[in-house]
């Protein structure tokens, strides 16, 4: 399971990662060397260099100036400090777009997207992939066997989406592999209806703005083709690289909740997932929708280590409000990344910039210096990374599995014509990842192609399409022993968008044992009343199905309105397993009563049962040991909690054992032999 270009990266660093962007082309060669010395003081080993570099590095075309990069290379060499070389095509210069703005993205409205935003390049473009090669070959050619290169970073937080002429090109290859003709496409995108019959490949475009209504299987397989042209700009970036050498890792940065590119695609041609995350300070509920996604990319690379690329020494300056992060809340988030599997903690960006549209974006080095609130966190933070150091390599256990699909979000939220198009497919997931977070449950997240058999139960949100290799490994999965917890709304189209024949839920008619009849999504305000068998009662609001038993049974029933009667909730049998299906949304705390009930009757082990949610518990192992992460996101009270076991906190290097307090907004990492 270990990736050798990894454990060597991990050998390099000497355990966890630590460090960030360091941009040292937008500053005076005069403050490099006392960058470096404050870098050795706050424990950097790692720093991501020329992202944004390309125009300083190619300020003319086929002219390079590398000894500025040269000479910050050895410098960081002399010092110790590795380096994570980034190919700089994110940022094309503008030399580029002046001789070329076809290479521009045009945007869905037809209007061209101009010079100085972010992420101005069509990745269809041939002529922007011509120029982006040519700079990664001669990046290649000097720096391969630098002393300093530890890791390559290509591109960076890939994402623009294109209409430009180079586009409907490509997406017509893309088509043309995926059907193989037009009479195959014709029918996968049910073209006779409204009369869209292609009959001629050129006759073929991409989306642009409708000025009614579009044909929804054209826009999700428009969304599949923009994300595969992003990756084919990063597996031609990265195979440049590894022609000159193979043994270092290549990655590049993902971003938190990103829609418009589906990682599951992306994660098995990088040596490790890397995250660029930003929690946003002001919202109290921030660290549970990190975790998820912490949870997400560990488990991308199929439980291996990820990469924590990016986040916020303190306040960043996107959002319409930017607060600080209170004193402990920056360590406390680091800490939980490397409790779910990180293997680095870094930051954008090392010294605060001057200027430019990021310029009171925090920083290692926030612009008060040194001698600050921030850079002494930073530097104590370090201190504690490099404790943390036998951490690094080790994985996490998970006997529950989440779905989050790319496919089933594009379906839900990128076209309209659905019972009711206000779904959020991540606020869908987030309802059922919480309860989860709270009662301390270790998670995995799957994808429709993911090996499930070690998991006990399975967590369907809102699977509303899934195609039939995702049908069928939902169906074995309950049919060989787990639990399916699946919401409502699942199953209803396939890969191509289309209603699947012979009722709803097309897909899991059988597995759930029931018919539904229709789907009545509540009006505003509607509220409803639930009765479980048991004889408690709950509320639901939002949606409703019509479901006829077909050897389900009803564990809730509604109480009231036209349904009255109808199941709420079905439970089924379904060959040596089960499946719970909720047909409408449940109160959250009923909804959780119903959830975690199942994992309990699936004999899921919870080893942190009866703990305050707000402690965060979470374990890695190895083969010798196990680190017990308890993380406190209260920031008044401690908590006092029983361990088992003798063990070391590293953060501390005390012994631990009995009982260990966490305080406010503090942090125990326990160290103890593994349980067998």
């Amino acid at each position: 399971m270990t990736d050798p270009r990894m454990r060597a990266f991990r050998d390099r660093v000497g355990g966890l990662a630590y460090g960030g962007d360091y941009n040292p082309e937008q500053w005076d060669p005069g403050v490099w060397r006392e960058d470096v010395r404050l870098m050795r003081e706050a424990g950097v080993d790692l720093v991501s260099l020329g992202v944004f570099a390309w125009a300083s590095l190619e300020p003319e075309p086929g002219r390079y100036e590398f000894g500025w990069l040269d000479e910050v290379m050895d410098l960081l060499h002399e010092n110790g400090i590795a380096v994570n070389l980034a190919t700089p095509t994110a940022a094309p210069p503008a030399w580029l777009s002046q001789r070329h703005p076809e290479v521009l993205p045009v945007m869905a409205d037809g209007e061209r997207f101009g010079f100085g935003n972010r992420l101005h390049y069509d990745p269809s473009s041939p002529v922007y992939r011509e120029y982006a090669a040519n700079i990664t070959t001669r990046l290649a050619e000097r720096y391969s066997f630098h002393p300093a290169l530890a890791m390559w970073h290509i591109s960076n937080e890939y994402g623009p989406t294109a209409y430009n002429a180079a586009a409907s090109a490509g997406f017509r290859r893309w088509l043309q592999r995926r059907y193989g003709d037009l009479a195959t496409l014709n029918e996968a995108w049910t073209t006779r209806f409204w009369g869209q019959v292609y009959t001629d490949w050129d006759q073929v475009e991409v989306p642009g703005v409708p000025r009614t209504w579009m044909n929804p299987s054209r826009i999700l397989d428009f969304k599949r083709f923009t994300s595969d042209a992003l990756l084919e700009c990063f597996v031609a970036e990265r195979d440049i690289v590894r022609s000159f050498r193979d043994d270092i890792p290549v990655v590049t940065n993902f971003m938190r909740f990103y829609r418009h590119a589906d990682y599951w695609r992306w994660a098995p041609e990088e040596d490790a997932a890397a995250l660029d995350i930003y929690p946003d300070p002001a919202d109290p509920d921030a660290h549970v929708s990190a975790a998820f996604q912490f949870d997400l990319f560990r488990s991308l690379k199929g439980g291996r280590p990820w990469l924590l690329m990016e986040q916020a020494a303190s306040a960043v300056s996107q959002w319409r409000l930017n607060v600080v992060k209170e004193p402990g809340r920056m360590r406390l988030g680091s800490l939980q990344a490397v409790s779910r599997g990180a293997d680095s903690v870094m930051f954008f960006q090392w010294r605060a910039g001057r200027g430019g549209h990021e310029r009171f974006h925090s920083a290692m080095l926030p612009h008060s210096g040194p001698d600050s609130r921030t850079f002494r966190e930073v530097t104590a933070l370090g201190r504690e990374v490099g404790r943390l150091a036998p951490v690094a390599g080790t994985t996490t256990r998970a006997e529950v599995a989440v779905l989050f699909d790319w496919n089933g979000w594009w379906g839900l939220e990128e076209v309209w014509g659905l019972p009711r198009n206000d779904f959020s497919y991540v606020d869908t997931v987030m309802r059922h990842y919480r309860p989860l977070w709270e009662h301390h449950y270790a998670v995995d997240v799957v994808s429709t192609r993911s090996d499930l058999s070690s998991y006990k139960v399975l967590v369907v949100p809102n699977a509303y399409l899934m195609d039939d290799e995702g049908v069928a490994a939902v169906t074995e999965f309950a049919r060989g022993g787990g639990t399916v917890v699946m919401s409502f709304f699942s199953g209803v189209v396939d890969a191509c968008n289309r209603v699947r024949p012979d009722g709803y839920p097309g897909a899991f008619r059988r597995l759930i044992g029931a018919k539904i009849d229709e789907y009545w999504p509540a009006r505003p305000g509607e509220r409803f009343t639930v009765d479980f068998a048991d004889g408690r009662t709950a509320t639901a609001d939002w949606w409703r199905e019509d479901i006829h038993l077909e050897g389900g049974t009803a564990l809730a029933t509604y109480a009231d309105g036209l349904l009255k009667g109808r199941a709420a909730v079905v439970a089924n049998d379904f060959g040596a397993g089960r499946v719970v299906y909720f047909a409408t949304l449940l109160e959250q705390d009923a909804f959780d009563r119903v959830l975690l009930g199942e994992l309990r009757a699936a004999g899921v082990e919870n080893r942190f049962d009866g703990l305050p949610a707000h402690l965060e518990c979470a374990v890695r192992e190895d083969d010798r040991h196990e680190y017990l992460f308890l993380l406190n996101h209260d920031a008044q009270a401690s908590v006092a909690v029983p361990v088992d076991g003798h063990g070391t906190d590293l953060l501390t290097g005390l012994p631990a054992s009995g009982e260990v307090t966490v305080p406010p907004l503090g942090a125990v990492v326990m160290r103890r032999a593994r349980r067998v």
